[in-house]
C-alpha cells in the first residue's frame, strides 16, 4: 500500500474503506469470475477469495434504505459495503456460506441482485427536479419506465456485452452518458410559463437572469410587477 497520506483536506482515503482481504492481497489478485447473476468472485494469488454481490438502488435513497444496507453489511460482510459508479450498491464478503442469505435479504426488501459481466447495469441520471434549477425534465420517472421494460436485461438474461444508460435532464449532460452505450436526454421544446405574481416571491430576479447561458431570460415589468420575459428564436 502507498505510504500514510498527512492532510487535513478532501475526503478519506479510500483504503480506510477497504477490507482486509483486500488490504492483504492489494495489486495481487490473479482472476475473477462471474459465479452467478450479481456474483462475482476475486481469487488472490494468495488463494483468498473475495466474493462481491451488486444489487441495483435508486440514485435517490431514503436514510431508512442505507440504513439497512448497513445493517445486512454488518451481519454479513464484517460492515463492508460500497456504492459503485452506476449507483449499484456492492456487498463484499469473504464467507461463501453468506451468499445466499445475503441475497434472501436484499430481495426480501425490494432490490434486485444482477448487473455483472454482460447484462445492464444500473442506469445512471442526473438530479432532476428533486435539485437542480436548470433540468427540461425529470430524471426518476423516466429511468423507472425504463428499466421496468428492460430489467429482466438485469438479472437473468444476456446481452452480447456489458451495456450502460445514462439519462440526463438537459442539454448540460451531467452525467455525462455520452460515454454511455445509449443516452437518453431532455430537452426544453417550448419556453415555460411564467407566473408574474408568483415569480418575484419565489427567486431573486437578477440571479434567474444571469442562471441564463444564452441571454434568453431578459428582465421585465408586467403589470407594474417586477419579473421577466423570455425571448424565443425561431431561427
Amino acid at each position: 500500500m502507498a505510504n500514510e497520506r498527512i492532510t487535513d483536506i478532501g475526503p478519506p482515503h479510500y483504503e480506510k474503506s477497504l477490507p482486509p482481504v483486500i488490504k492483504e492481497n492489494y495489486g495481487k489478485w490473479d482472476h475473477h469470475e462471474i459465479l452467478k447473476p450479481g456474483v462475482m468472485v476475486h481469487v488472490g494469488e494468495s488463494g483468498d477469495k473475495l466474493f462481491t454481490i451488486r444489487a441495483a438502488s435508486p440514485r435517490l435513497l431514503s436514510i431508512e434504505s442505507i440504513r439497512k444496507f448497513c445493517d445486512i453489511a454488518d451481519k454479513y460482510c464484517d460492515g463492508y459495503p460500497r456504492f459503485t459508479s452506476r449507483n449499484n450498491v456492492e456487498f463484499l464478503l469473504t464467507d461463501e456460506s453468506n451468499i445466499d442469505p445475503l441475497i434472501k435479504d436484499i430481495e426480501e426488501y425490494g432490490f434486485p441482485v444482477g448487473g455483472l459481466g454482460a447484462k445492464l447495469s444500473n442506469i445512471v441520471h442526473t438530479q432532476g427536479w428533486v435539485h437542480c434549477h436548470s433540468s427540461a425534465s425529470d430524471a426518476s420517472g423516466v429511468v423507472k419506465a425504463v428499466m421496468d421494460e428492460l430489467f429482466p436485461y438485469f438479472g437473468e438474461k444476456d446481452l452480447p456485452a456489458k451495456m450502460r444508460i445514462a439519462y440526463a435532464c438537459c442539454l448540460n449532460m451531467c452525467s455525462a452518458v455520452h460515454c454511455s452505450d445509449i443516452a437518453i436526454l431532455g430537452v426544453h421544446t417550448r419556453a415555460p410559463v411564467i407566473e408574474h405574481d408568483d415569480l418575484p416571491k419565489m427567486c431573486e430576479i437578477p440571479t434567474l437572469v444571469a442562471s441564463c447561458p444564452t441571454g434568453a431570460i431578459r428582465p421585465a415589468t408586467v403589470d407594474g410587477v417586477q419579473s421577466i420575459e423570455i425571448v424565443e428564436r425561431t431561427s
